[in-house]
């Protein structure tokens, strides 16, 4: 397991399905300043999502960038990711934690539920993910969440997730509700410059 900490805000970009060029945009991904990766992957191809998620991994390592897995605790364990992330039916944070140690990230969607966010904080979870906030390709039929989510989640004392049809020009309100980190799909890896894609993102959090 890669212990690498989960940083405190940023662009947080999320792969999506297979493609041949998939270590390549990633490391454009990751120049241009993204901090956390998503290795997300619905296909039944058990040993190419293995291979990817190992090469993925390494260039995370390089860059000192949490790789978290979506859905697959044990393709997570297996190839020694940072983290899970868990939506509705894939286990609790308990179980996830408990297979991949005490210094994992566990992460839970929380779709438009203010609620579901309360249960992963008492329940363990390192962050909440909420949306999607806008019309999303990925998930079009999605149930669409409110900026004041963002603003009512903020007492639980967790890193707050933003998703769902983030692109450079909505994204500064979602930063402004107090989103610390925008998790981007095709707005970033169906870019035609990826890295340049990331730099946007990456610019709506200045350094500290």
């Amino acid at each position: 397991m890669t212990h690498t900490r989960f940083p405190a805000r940023g662009l947080y970009a999320i792969t999506d399905g297979p493609r041949t060029d998939l270590p390549a945009v990633v490391a454009q991904a990751l120049a241009g300043g993204a901090r956390v990766l998503q290795y997300r992957d619905k296909t039944a191809d058990a040993r190419r999502r293995h291979a990817d998620a190992i090469a993925l991994r390494q260039l995370c390592d390089l860059h000192a960038v949490p790789l978290i897995v979506n859905d697959d605790v044990a393709l997570a364990v297996a190839v020694g990711a940072a983290g899970v992330h868990l939506g509705r039916d894939d286990g609790d944070v308990a179980a996830a934690r408990a297979a991949l140690g005490a210094g994992s990230i566990v992460g839970v969607s929380c779709y438009d539920s203010l609620q579901r966010a309360r249960s992963a904080a008492a329940a363990g979870a390192d962050y909440v993910a909420f949306g999607a906030f806008f019309p999303s390709p990925t998930k079009p039929h999605a149930a669409r969440a409110s900026p004041d989510l963002l603003r009512q989640s903020a007492t639980l004392g967790l890193p707050r997730v933003a998703i769902g049809g983030i692109t450079p020009d909505n994204a500064p309100s979602l930063v402004e509700a107090g989103a610390d980190f925008l998790a981007v799909i095709s707005a970033l890896f169906a870019a035609p410059d990826v890295q340049a894609a990331a730099r946007c993102f990456a610019r709506l959090y200045p350094a500290d």
